[in-house]
């Protein structure tokens, strides 16, 4: 009879515990995300203030009236000096004096190479008509059989172009992140025929890849089927194009959809002779 009581209270310990160690788990599930985000946001905000507060002119600065210290107001102020920067530099004397700092900075040895680079990367990331990285994708890298996710950049351009075409198919230039770090990786050229096409976002790889598999996006896709990658600089492409009465645009031929891959059981693709 002690036995069974001291095996009954002996359960209920286990049973309290678990639940306090669930409920542990879940207050971290809940807290550590929001409290980093937080800090990273407050970090980045307070370098912003400490980089730029020191340049307002003191009756300008707010803080001066207030007996207690704004944040934010570095950031607010960046924000507002960058628009109107960007406002002057749309306006035909601002286009002028642009025209004439790059023809300076043309002059200067490899000033204008870090330049002109800096300014090309930001124009095609920045443009809204640019396409860049907004598919991703997967490539059998770094052999076959062995498959890896990237995200698809542009049509291959210039030399390379013209030297990898040579067997009559066209390349594309793709990025392969490294895990856990995304912003490190690979700059491959690989046939379009080679790029399966997936139907999750580009934000959805990158938690893929940044998680080292651990968080999977939901599948299959609730949204259109892509079957190909939009030409440079258009829209949507297919069925749903056309009826909203807009021009399809040629899509580039790719090897279709990991949907497509399927077999209909959901047991990957089927075999094939190589």
């Amino acid at each position: 009879m002690d036995q069974d009581h001291h095996g009954l209270r002996t359960g209920r310990r286990r049973t309290v515990l678990n639940r306090l160690r669930n409920y542990f788990l879940t207050g971290v599930i809940v807290a550590a995300p929001l409290t980093i985000t937080v800090y990273l946001t407050a970090s980045i905000v307070n370098w912003v203030d400490g980089l730029v507060k020191p340049l307002i002119p003191r009756a300008w600065n707010p803080e001066n009236y207030v007996p207690f210290p704004l944040p934010g107001t570095g950031l607010l102020v960046a924000l507002t000096a960058i628009t109107l920067l960007g406002f002057l530099a749309a306006t035909i004397f601002g286009r002028g004096i642009v025209a004439l700092g790059e023809a300076i900075l043309a002059r200067m040895p490899l000033v204008r190479n870090v330049y002109s680079a800096l300014k090309q990367i930001f124009e095609t990331a920045l443009s809204e008509r640019s396409s860049t990285f907004r598919q991703a994708g997967i490539i059998e890298y770094p052999r076959r059989g062995l498959w890896a996710v990237v995200f698809i950049a542009t049509d291959t351009r210039g030399e390379l172009h013209h030297r990898l075409a040579t067997g009559g198919e066209d390349t594309i230039s793709v990025f392969l992140p490294t895990t856990p770090n995304p912003t490190s990786g690979f700059l491959l050229f690989v046939p379009k025929s080679d790029v399966l096409v997936l139907d999750m976002s580009v934000e959805d790889a990158a938690k893929l890849v940044i998680s080292a598999g651990l968080i999977t996006p939901q599948w299959p896709s609730k949204g259109p089927r892509r079957r190909g990658l939009p030409a440079q600089g258009t829209g949507a492409t297919g069925p749903e194009a056309s009826a909203a009465g807009t021009p399809v645009p040629t899509a580039v031929p790719v090897r279709g959809t990991l949907e497509d891959e399927m077999d209909g059981r959901g047991n990957g693709p089927p075999s094939k002779e190589r």
